[in-house]
């Protein structure tokens, strides 16, 4: 049994930080200096602007998720109105999950085995 080819339209926002695409990738093969093995990006769906951090194991995510959002939001005005992510065990942790609610971020989680619901990630 195939997949059928994903043939639908991704909606674009309506203004920046509407909606942010995060993943996560890793461990890449070689380490990069200080021992990073991940990375993680947030893109903005309306601007298409995005941002990558080095990490050294995927429990980073989270300190860099809140780093991220400080500087998107300082430098805007602006606050992330929805976070869309894969179902990654470091997008499900409790602790990122209560820091999104206490900061009004809806979580949007693509379903497995689809990269193309979570879009420009």
């Amino acid at each position: 049994m195939t997949k059928r080819s994903f043939t639908g339209k991704d909606l674009r926002a309506k203004t920046s930080l509407e909606l942010i695409h995060s993943d996560l990738c890793g461990p890449m093969n070689v380490k990069a200096r200080g021992g990073y093995e991940y990375f993680i990006s947030f893109i903005d769906n309306y601007l298409r602007y995005g941002h990558v951090y080095l990490i050294q194991n995927k429990s980073g995510s989270f300190e860099k998720f809140k780093e991220y959002k400080a500087e998107v939001e300082n430098e805007s005005g602006k606050t992330i109105k929805t976070l869309r992510s894969d179902r990654g065990g470091e997008y499900m942790d409790l602790q990122f999950q209560d820091y999104l609610i206490e900061h009004e971020i809806q979580s949007q989680l693509s379903a497995p085995s689809t990269p193309q619901q979570n879009g420009v990630s």
